[in-house]
């Protein structure tokens, strides 16, 4: 650092690549001394002059406004205000065209000046040594003051920098040809210009302070000389006069042999660079309390009689400039705000000076001849030569001209300064700065509309989530709030959860949940394996495999009984017996089972005893019956038609294991009744006689039933699957064979009727023997004859029965 502070002090420079040498034509401007111009007819004043966001309008159309008074207060970042050049009244708000090569409209005030030019109120600092950072910073802020040297770059966001700075440049190089504004500024107002660069030492603190003047202006050089001889730490530095530099990063590039970075700003190397014009404005809202009214602007040309610098008020139209200096257009003419190199040609002279306008140019047509017609580049790589900031001007033409903005951006194009020297060199005239501007505009656009679409989703998933949100609570607004507990129910669960806690401390049995968990523990610790109790399951799973399986073959068997030969008689019935027969004995078993339960019970009443035993008998014989009516029904339904002899056989046994059922069960009813200890009446005994009788019809039906050889026993089913084939070719000898056994077993099923209507006379009698010498002084002769009736009664209803179930067996046959 203090090497390189030696060698700016010693005077050295440091070259920057490129550069061209074009005319310079400043002697046209800067014999003369600055001149003050007439007030114009009116002001265009924009609102918007720099860069950053506009000021808040605090004047309305009509208003009468003074010299220096406030139009605008600034209300954003990069927001800097602006004033009234002059006394008079606001004629209009309104857009105007814009100080910038499209002329687009921007908002502007129009003011007619009154001619008294009479200041507002001023408030000059009255020792500006004592001031404060943040006081400078807010009376530059409030001033108005930007960059006057180009960009337009708010001044106070500069001084308010909050990287530490080393170097700070003042750029006095003024390179372009033919402006001279900040030459002749220096050559006056060289003590005011000093006073300002103190005034930013005393903001920024910086080692070391850098004029860098050309040495094309001597005046200027000596002027500033005197001026800061001083102040030690103001260095005044001649420069070559190269064209262009007097760019930010040249000038640095020249006196400090540093490089700014890509997309980076002088203050990324702690240096920071201003205007001679801009330290000037600082000084006078400093020191003199004057907002930035003002400017100075070289308005030359070989078509203008008077050229110099004059000092012209923010607003004036170019065409009161021009007037004022002597103009003489010609054909076709082309008036230039800014230089050769850098200006762009107004559309219109109806335009007002703006803060970082320094000049005007009115060229003829040898002056300043147009441009021919663009030809195709020759790859001569002149242009690359001449680029200052060692950029591939030919390769961002053609990016530019197919719009491949992202290769664009990848080779550097906001690097490019637009000096134009590019241009100048280029034999084939092409306009490449032109092509550059359209670019980087295009390519800021994107940029913006890329911002917003983000700023948008932003926006719209944020609402999304708001409505869900909302959603979700409207939702569980709606939803029932659960019922609050009452205290005493609070009560009741924390006295539980206590008696719980208590048995758990007082080492109680453990909860079974518990104990199976510590012999799962206990058994994983020994490493055996632990095998679940599914012993109920694995029964439940085999019955059901077994009653698939029964249910299979009998379907297989159903299924094959068309196509298979028929199976041996023998076996089928053989069969269907056992069948038949672990179905009574499973009835029989039933039976027993109520009369054990009766047996075992001490009856408090022998009447209610007799008849719940006569009802769990009936209910034991009824289900007997339906099921012998079921197992009827479903061979009715799938059976074919068998051989008579052996159905005939079938169903006498049939009959034979009825009856001798029938016979058991009375003879088991009757030892029954005689065991019980408590004596019955005649109405019991009446009771036991009429269900005796009932049992003895419907063991008759049943055997008659069996007797009819369309209704075959479920379990002889495979015998008449076998025989179904075998019936369709009988002969009629088999039909009389068939005939002859159905008349046996209708004249067997009346002889087992007959038979059964005297087995019921003979124990009603028995029953009422036995039943006189047991109760001799309770049975009156009146009672006796009622029962009597009774029984008569129902003997008259079991006959009757007996004689409609012959009926039906007859028609049947």
């Amino acid at each position: 650092m203090e090497k390189l502070l030696e060698q700016i002090k010693k005077g050295t420079v440091w070259a920057f690549p490129g550069g061209v040498h074009p005319p310079q034509q400043k002697t046209l401007s800067n014999s003369a001394q600055i001149a003050r111009l007439p007030l114009p007819d009116k002001l265009v004043v924009p609102l918007k002059q720099h860069i950053g966001a506009n000021g808040k309008l605090i004047v309305e159309k009509g208003q009468h406004v003074l010299k220096g008074q406030p139009l605008t207060t600034p209300a954003a970042n990069w927001s800097v205000p602006v004033h009234a050049p002059t006394s008079g009244t606001i004629t209009d708000i309104a857009p105007m065209p814009s100080a910038h090569p499209s002329a687009l409209p921007e908002l502007s005030i129009i003011i007619e000046p009154d001619g008294n030019d009479e200041w507002c109120s001023l408030n000059p600092a009255i020792n500006p040594a004592k001031l404060s950072h943040d006081e400078l910073v807010d009376i530059i802020h409030q001033a108005g003051i930007s960059g006057m040297g180009g960009a337009g770059f708010p001044t106070y966001v500069k001084a308010d920098i909050k990287q530490p700075i080393e170097f700070l440049i003042v750029n006095a190089v003024e390179c372009e040809p033919y402006i001279t504004a900040d030459d002749v500024l220096m050559r006056e107002h060289a003590k005011q210009v000093v006073q300002g660069i103190e005034l930013m030492q005393q903001i920024l603190n910086p080692t070391l302070c850098i004029v860098g003047i050309e040495d094309n202006k001597p005046e200027a050089i000596a002027a500033m000389t005197q001026a800061a001889e001083h102040n030690a730490n103001i260095v005044i530095q001649t420069v070559p006069t190269v064209y262009p530099s007097g760019g930010e990063k040249q000038l640095i590039k020249l006196l400090t042999n540093r490089e700014v970075p890509s997309s980076g700003i002088p203050a990324d190397i702690g240096i920071l660079v201003h205007n001679t014009g801009t330290l000037f404005a600082v000084q006078q809202a400093v020191y003199e309390g004057k907002p930035l009214i003002e400017r100075v602007i070289t308005v030359t040309g070989n078509t203008i009689h008077k050229p110099g610098n004059v000092w012209a008020l923010l607003g004036t139209e170019i065409k009161h400039l021009l007037d004022c200096q002597g103009f003489s257009p010609v054909p076709q003419q082309r008036v230039v705000m800014g230089g050769p190199m850098m200006g762009f040609t107004l559309p219109t002279v109806r335009i007002g000076v703006v803060k970082t306008t320094n000049c005007i140019l009115a060229p003829d047509h040898k002056e300043l001849a147009e441009p021919g017609p663009e030809k195709s580049c020759i790859r001569c790589s002149a242009c690359a030569d001449a680029c200052p900031a060692s950029l591939l001007p030919q390769q961002l033409q053609w990016f530019a001209k197919s719009k491949e903005y992202d290769k664009l951006q990848e080779h550097n194009l906001f690097d490019c300064i637009e000096c134009g020297a590019c241009a100048y060199v280029c034999p084939s005239e092409i306009p490449l700065v032109q092509y550059y501007r359209v670019a980087k505009v295009e390519i800021k656009e994107q940029q913006a509309e890329k911002i917003k679409a983000d700023r948008a989703k932003e926006r719209f998933d944020a609402r999304k989530e708001r409505l869900e949100r909302e959603q979700e609570e409207r939702q569980n607004r709606h939803k029932r709030k659960p019922a609050a507990k009452s205290d005493d129910e609070k009560q009741k669960v924390a006295d539980a959860l206590a008696r719980v806690k208590n048995k758990s401390d007082n080492g109680g049995e453990k909860s079974a949940v518990a104990a199976a968990i510590a012999r799962a523990k206990a058994k994983k610790q020994q490493g055996e394996e632990l095998e679940p109790d599914n012993t109920e399951v694995a029964k439940e799973r085999a019955l059901r495999k077994e009653q698939a399986r029964k249910y299979k073959e009998q379907k297989s068997q159903t299924d094959d009984s068309g196509d298979t030969a028929p199976v041996d008689d023998k076996k089928s019935a053989v069969a269907a017996a056992i069948a038949r027969a672990k179905a009574k004995k499973a009835a029989q078993a039933q039976d027993e089972q109520v009369k054990t339960d009766d047996a075992n019970t001490a009856p408090a009443d022998d009447k209610k005893s007799a008849v719940a035993a006569a009802i769990a008998r009936a209910k034991a014989k009824k289900a007997a019956q339906a099921q012998d009516e079921q197992v009827n029904t479903d061979d009715a339904d799938t059976a074919a038609p068998v051989d008579d002899k052996k159905a005939a056989v079938a169903a006498a046994i049939a009959r034979a294991k009825a009856k001798k059922a029938a016979k058991a069960q009375d003879e088991q009813t009757n030892t029954d009744d005689a065991n019980t200890a408590a004596p019955v009446d005649d109405k019991k005994t009446a009771v036991a006689a009429a269900i005796a009788r009932a049992k003895a019809k419907k063991a008759a039906k049943a055997a008659e039933q069996t007797d009819q050889p369309n209704e075959p026993n479920i379990n002889e089913k495979p015998a008449d699957n076998v025989k179904s084939e075998e019936s369709q070719t009988d002969s009629p000898a088999d039909n009389k064979k068939a005939a002859v056994a159905a008349a046996i077993a209708r004249a067997k099923a009346k002889k087992a009727a007959k038979e059964a209507q005297q087995t019921q006379s003979n124990e009603d009698t028995e029953q009422v023997t036995t039943a006189e010498p047991e109760t001799p002084s309770e049975i009156s002769p009146e009672q006796t004859a009622a029962q009597k009736k009774k029984a008569a009664v129902a003997s008259a209803i079991a006959r009757a029965k007996a004689k409609k179930l012959q009926k039906e067996g007859n028609d049947q046959s």
